[in-house]
């Protein structure tokens, strides 16, 4: 495999992106000055004047900002721009001001692939900024791969994109997702020994998108190949569910896009199964999955969701989002500390830092890519530079001892580019609050989950 050409330093000034971008040759930038130069105190100023003087490092992003991801894309968007005002804000990067580069992909591979190459051919990109979902990461990396670019990946799980034997990409949350089924099993069998969930729940339907991330954490529930594409290879693993006494009684894919979300729910109600685990490609699926599950009066004693935890899950839903449980990434409540321009920056000063930017508390699809951004800049800043081949050996040089620090906790990856020794928060709806319900013993704040879960309005 290739070492890299030229790579990163980290982040610049803002790129706000119109939510509704044009076509996806409209790139927008930004810079830092124009956001909040109030907050910036004399001293930063004054680095910044000199910053600015020098030729700025870009960082590039190509990300769902319309179609069926725009949700998560939008607010992937506004994590990394918040870290680049963050990073002009505290001095800039290696003296330099970092411009925020973003274009919308509208959800589509190959217009993710040609953005990848725009970015780099075109605007120069000093860092690649991962997109968000498998199904764009996988050509993504690809490209950024072909160019000797380092492409840190803050939503994109799937084994297939990490079983290729890539060296340039590092995965920014905790599980592949085939492995991402482990944590809602460990949560139930953690609450029946303690009497909350009784009895135990014996069968489950299990349904998921047509999609890359949705497919791969039904396969590690249930167990089976899992193809890499582009080789003979096939890797067997086998399913979480085996061995718990739980009965799958349902099972289906849904194609995306999708609307018959009444027939899907009547399906499941007349399965009687008494857990439900729905692996959703975008928070738009979940939040219909649920009113379709309201409307057929089917209310299910546990309803896990792998997409649910944004904040316009609980708006659009009301008290239907109540005791909805959802794994996540990143927790309000989760006191991890990283750094940025060499000091510490936890997690708290990440939300009230971001709120008093954006004028409302950040979620988790902003605080990934912000702890992505985290990494990138901690990268050029340890390689000294934006080479791309001494920032990809920089970070496979992580250690549990010497790792990457971020407000979603310590990073450092094997040789797949996937997280050493990292496990899921599992959430839960709690009247319009996301309380933390497991593991127990990692954080302060943990709450008791509600079983059986509450009925639908």
């Amino acid at each position: 495999m290739s070492r890299f050409s030229k790579l990163l330093i980290l982040l610049a000034t803002i790129a706000l992106v119109a939510a509704a971008c044009g076509t996806s040759d409209d790139t927008t930038t930004t810079t830092a000055a124009d956001a909040q130069a109030t907050t910036t105190t004399a001293a930063a100023q004054e680095t910044t004047t000199t910053a600015e003087a020098m030729e700025p490092f870009v960082f590039a992003a190509s990300l769902p900002l319309t179609g069926d991801f725009a949700i998560p894309g939008q607010k992937h968007s506004d994590g990394y721009e918040f870290c680049v005002f963050e990073i002009n804000r505290l001095g800039g990067l290696l003296g330099h001001e970092v411009v925020y580069v973003i274009d919308d992909n509208q959800s589509a591979p190959e217009q993710a692939v040609a953005q990848v190459q725009r970015h780099i051919d075109v605007d120069g990109a000093d860092v690649l900024l991962g997109t968000f979902s498998s199904l764009l990461t996988f050509p993504a990396t690809t490209e950024a791969l072909n160019a000797g670019m380092v492409y840190p990946v803050p939503s994109g799980g799937a084994l297939r994109i990490w079983l290729r034997g890539y060296d340039n990409i590092f995965y920014f949350q905790q599980n592949a997702a085939e492995e991402i089924g482990f944590s809602p099993l460990a949560m139930i069998d953690y609450y029946v020994d303690q009497g909350i969930i009784d009895p135990a729940p014996t069968s489950v339907a299990l349904v998921n998108a047509d999609d890359f991330f949705a497919g791969a954490i039904i396969k590690g529930l249930v167990g089976g190949d899992v193809p890499i594409p582009g080789t003979d290879d096939v890797v067997a693993i086998d399913g979480f569910l085996e061995g718990t006494g739980i009965e799958v009684v349902f099972q289906e894919e849904w194609p995306v896009p999708f609307t018959d979300w009444l027939t899907l729910a009547n399906s499941m109600k007349n399965s009687e199964a008494e857990m439900i685990f729905a692996a959703t490609a975008s928070p738009d699926e979940a939040i219909s999955l649920v009113n379709a599950l309201a409307t057929v009066d089917y209310n299910p004693k546990l309803l896990w969701m792998s997409q649910g935890a944004q904040t316009e899950f609980l708006d659009t839903l009301g008290a239907n989002a109540n005791n909805v449980t959802v794994h996540g990434s990143w927790h309000p409540l989760a006191n991890w500390t990283g750094t940025l321009a060499g000091e510490p920056y936890t997690n708290q000063d990440f939300i009230d830092n971001f709120t008093a930017w954006a004028g409302r508390a950040p979620d988790e699809d902003e605080a990934i890519p912000f702890a992505l951004c985290q990494g990138m800049e901690q990268a050029v800043i340890g390689t000294g530079g934006t080479d791309n081949a001494e920032m990809a050996v920089w970070l496979h040089d992580r250690t549990a001892s010497d790792p990457v620090k971020t407000v979603l906790g310590d990073f450092y990856w094997d040789q797949r580019g996937l997280p050493i020794d990292r496990s899921l928060i599992m959430t839960q709806w709690q009247d319009e609050v996301l309380e933390f319900v497991f593991p127990i013993d990692e954080f302060p704040g943990v709450v008791d989950v509600v079983y059986p879960k509450s009925d639908f309005e």
